[in-house]
């Protein structure tokens, strides 16, 4: 399930039975969150169920990150943000903290088995991708189904693909495809591509994929493997099978906040509302980047987000000591 780059397994952690901070999520909020309290002397633990690097780790080429003039991979900027925070004394733990008690003072988890006590926590979880829900998703997901193209893109040399959702995401993920696939059709809800110009121009000019806007997608076809995607016009109403070898779905995001949701404050979309020191609802508690409410879901945007909690925490409990 990787790429060409790679990014760096956590060292085993040996977890102490108190942290000053825990971040759970370790993308480039929870990272850039990391590094702050790390510098600023914090007893700073980071929780990430998956590769350092979250969301940022499955790109496969970023160009709006400041500082890289030609741009950066996405597996090679969450490594160096890793690293980084570690070079600081982070603690990075494999996996997800369970029998979590943030009204606690000091808050409460179980890490590993073990039960961990902390001054603060930073909720950085993100976002995961939005499923469409539709008959045979689930049913071919790993077989055909994919929501990752540096993951599963080299599966599928000299084949036929289908991606769902025109905008920014699946226009950019799809370029990178067709260094595999013979052919790509995005298929689109809306009657307009929603993608940046310069994005669209690249993929026309592969002169290997077509949009096929005011489209509905009503299944994903396959017993054991994708063979097609049915798809119904919007306007006429006639439904069409596309054959293809895959299905790459970019219909936006979802915050990964499930677990919050009985104690947490939450906007009608799921995200977690927070004040301008990124504060939430909960004394002792912050949340950062892509998960909170009305965030811009940027790379850069996400990194400021975890410097303004770190540094919100670390004036706190200096009042505290």
């Amino acid at each position: 399930m990787e790429f060409s780059f790679s990014v760096s397994a956590p060292t085993k952690v040996d977890l102490a039975e108190t942290y000053d901070l825990v971040i759970i999520g370790g993308g480039p909020t929870g990272l850039t969150a990391a590094i702050y309290a790390s510098r600023a002397k914090l007893k700073t633990l980071v929780v990430e169920k998956g590769a350092p690097g979250g969301l940022v780790t499955t790109t496969e080429w970023i160009e709006n990150y400041p500082g890289f003039p030609e741009g950066v991979a996405g597996p090679e900027l969450g490594r160096a943000m890793q690293e980084q925070a570690q070079r600081f004394g982070t603690e990075i733990f494999k996996g997800q903290p369970e029998n979590i008690n943030l009204t606690s003072n000091p808050k409460e988890m179980t890490l590993g088995g073990k039960k961990v006590t902390v001054r603060a926590v930073i909720i950085a979880t993100g976002t995961k991708p939005r499923k469409l829900n539709i008959p045979g998703e689930a049913e071919l997901s790993g077989r055909g189904v994919s929501y990752c193209a540096t993951c599963d893109g080299p599966f599928f040399a000299g084949k036929e693909l289908v991606a769902v959702g025109a905008g920014n995401s699946g226009v950019q993920e799809s370029i990178f495809l067709l260094k595999y696939a013979t052919r790509i059709t995005i298929v689109e809800y809306l009657p307009t591509i929603q993608a940046e110009k310069i994005l669209v121009e690249r993929f026309n000019s592969t002169g290997k994929g077509s949009f096929l806007l005011n489209h509905e997608v009503l299944s994903i076809e396959g017993s054991d493997k994708v063979t097609g995607v049915k798809v119904r016009d919007r306007v006429s109403g006639a439904e069409t099978l596309i054959p293809c070898a895959g299905v790459f779905v970019w219909i936006g995001l979802v915050p990964q906040t499930d677990e919050f949701k009985d104690i947490l404050k939450l906007d009608k979309w799921g995200y977690v509302e927070v004040d301008s020191e990124l504060r939430t609802n909960i004394e002792g508690v912050w949340a950062a980047g892509d998960v909170i409410s009305g965030a811009t879901r940027q790379i850069a945007a996400a990194v400021g987000s975890g410097v303004t909690a770190a540094m919100s925490v670390e004036h706190k409990l200096s009042q505290q000591s």
